[in-house]
């Protein structure tokens, strides 16, 4: 038999078969998520929900043929992000993602606010942080009953159910949810003048539960893609660190301890376990935007505007080489702990001042990042970096930034087993929840 997972990211749409008797990875589709709507303002981050529903139902039914075996189907999603439903279970709005800004608009933001009222954390991006934003511009539906993450509106499509049911990894990622007891903040969502949003607030769970069914094959609850990432890529272990570059950034650590500290949040795992995670929000893209650096003035000096990825190895090697690199801070979006915050390159010399040396300083501010998180989390807690795992592609592909984390971190490096590991997680827990 196999289990199928779906991971429906900020980018790309995965999917992939496991083996249930040995976790073998049998097929395996990504396709890329050209969802993103253009509304003219910078700030604002809304993707086509039909436009996702149609690539990825497509996908699961390509998987299906291929494995009609499949025993269990399993889901998982861009964290954070909301989007509103009726009370027939069909969305009535765009997907509001977890890079959406709204939250930070104004001199006194909704994030702000609610840290200062309510004192939590709150960040923007995290559904009910949009959804009084959204309240107090009256773009709320009106015939909106439910909201929900991307992957749990999937499950509704996929089994019927005109009402989510939310597990606690992506309830405690939409915010105002209490991760220890497993409910979310009703009096904190009044004081902020949100009661409004108590009727739409979905059910929630702590297991990997069956949902429902899709052409007879038990459907399980969708599960964070934090936490599905890392039990694709690390499984239970305790003393396992899992950094993944990919869009953004991110630095995983399970613990028995609901640990929180500026930057760090506690989020719910499985088995009464906690997932302690720091995330940077630019990440990978910071990459991305050096290579649009580079790429827009070969354009400017006539050499075509061919990929520079290849070209940039090179360089980032040749930076690695170099005994006084600049220092680049790589929060070009802020951090969650501090919107406010943007990046700089400092220790500029006459000698150092180079694409070579720019590379490898972005590389290296990008691990730093993560570092500063991990740091953090060992200083709370004691845990410490017995194994550490990578993930994302932002590691898988560059060589220099691996060895810059295993530096840092004073561990091997070890990339994760499965390429498409939130997709892997997601097909894991549904062996669990259908009882595999």
């Amino acid at each position: 038999m196999t289990v199928l997972g779906i991971d429906i990211g900020t980018t790309t749409i995965s999917t992939v078969a496991l083996d249930t008797a040995d976790g073998r990875v049998v097929r395996s589709g990504t396709v890329l998520n050209q969802s993103f709507i253009d509304t003219g303002n910078e700030w604002e981050r809304v993707q086509d929900v039909s436009l996702i529903m149609e690539t990825a139902l497509a996908s699961l039914d390509e998987m299906l043929d291929e494995c009609p075996d499949a025993a269990a189907i399993g889901l998982t999603g861009q964290m954070h992000g909301i989007l509103y439903y009726n009370r027939d279970g069909e969305c009535v709005s765009p997907l509001y993602t977890w890079q959406d800004g709204r939250g930070n608009l104004g001199e006194r933001s909704v994030a702000e606010e609610i840290s200062d009222t309510c004192g939590i954390a709150a960040a923007s991006g995290y559904g009910l942080v949009t959804h009084i934003c959204n309240l107090r511009a009256g773009n709320v539906p009106e015939e909106a009953s439910g909201l929900c993450t991307i992957a749990d509106y999937l499950g509704m499509k996929l089994t019927g159910r005109r009402r989510a049911l939310m597990h606690a990894s992506n309830a405690a990622g939409i915010g105002f949810f209490d991760v220890e007891s497993g409910r979310f903040l009703r009096d904190e969502l009044r004081e902020m003048g949100a009661e409004s949003v108590i009727p739409m607030l979905p059910e929630v769970c702590g297991m990997f539960e069956v949902t429902g069914s899709w052409r007879g094959i038990p459907v399980t609850v969708a599960i964070g893609d934090n936490q599905a990432s890392f039990l694709g890529s690390a499984g239970m272990s305790e003393d396992t660190v899992l950094v993944n570059m990919g869009t953004g950034g991110q630095i995983s650590v399970l613990s028995d301890r609901c640990f929180t500290a500026p930057g760090i949040e506690a989020r719910p795992f499985a088995g009464g376990k906690y997932l302690l995670a720091g995330s940077s929000l630019c990440g990978g893209r910071a990459y991305a935007i050096l290579e649009r650096f580079f790429r827009s003035f070969a354009q400017a000096a006539g050499a075509g505007g061919e990929s520079l990825y290849g070209l940039m190895q090179e360089l980032a090697e040749e930076g690695e080489r170099m005994e006084d690199p600049v220092r680049v801070v790589t929060a070009f979006r802020g951090t969650r702990a501090d919107p406010g915050l943007r990046g700089s390159v400092a220790g500029i010399t006459e000698d150092n001042f180079t694409p070579a040396s720019l590379t490898y300083g972005i590389l290296k501010g990008m691990a730093e990042e993560l570092f500063g998180m991990y740091r953090t989390i060992r200083e709370g807690t004691g845990v410490r970096a017995g194994r550490l795992i990578a993930s994302g592609n932002g590691l898988r592909l560059n060589p220099v930034l691996r060895r810059i984390f295993s530096e840092m971190f004073g561990a091997e490096l070890e990339l994760a087993p499965y390429e498409e590991e939130a997709a892997c997680g997601a097909a894991l827990s549904s062996k669990t929840g259908a009882g595999l």
